[in-house]
């Protein structure tokens, strides 16, 4: 069964995106990001400039099939084109359709209240399915 995990009230969220993605490469994990069009493209621009002496390699629908098989990080709608069944991250309002052949998903949640009332949906309905969910509060992991 997949692991499901909210990681909510994160402030800077395609910042922390980036952050628990450089965390998953370094366990060697493969991602697919899914999310509406315009924070993928943002994401795409955020992991060009995340750090100043690395890079977050990752590929989008965009690219050639080649690049798409060799990225470690996938952003697009459709997470089953590239073969990853590891991790899949939701920055989208909706549940990502077929998550559950899924290691693991990792829902992002925002702190402002769209983010949390479209959260709190996903959570009923994963709720509903029978799984069991885990929770992480950025905002106490940040005073920590």
């Amino acid at each position: 069964m997949t692991r499901i995990e909210f990681h909510f009230n994160t402030s800077e969220r395609l910042l922390y995106t980036c952050r628990l993605l450089r965390k998953a490469r370094a366990q060697n994990l493969r991602i697919a990001v899914v999310g509406a069009p315009a924070t993928l493209k943002q994401l795409d621009a955020e992991m060009w400039r995340f750090q100043d002496v690395s890079f977050l390699a990752h590929c989008t629908a965009q690219d050639s099939p080649e690049v798409q098989l060799a990225s470690p990080v996938a952003l697009g709608a459709d997470p089953h084109v590239w073969g990853i069944d590891e991790v899949l991250l939701n920055l989208g309002d909706e549940v990502p359709g077929g998550f559950e052949r899924f290691v693991r998903l990792v829902e992002i949640v925002s702190n402002d209240e769209h983010g949390r009332a479209q959260a709190r949906l996903r959570w009923k309905h994963y709720k509903s399915l029978g799984y069991e969910l885990q929770q992480y509060d950025m905002t106490k992991a940040a005073d920590s």
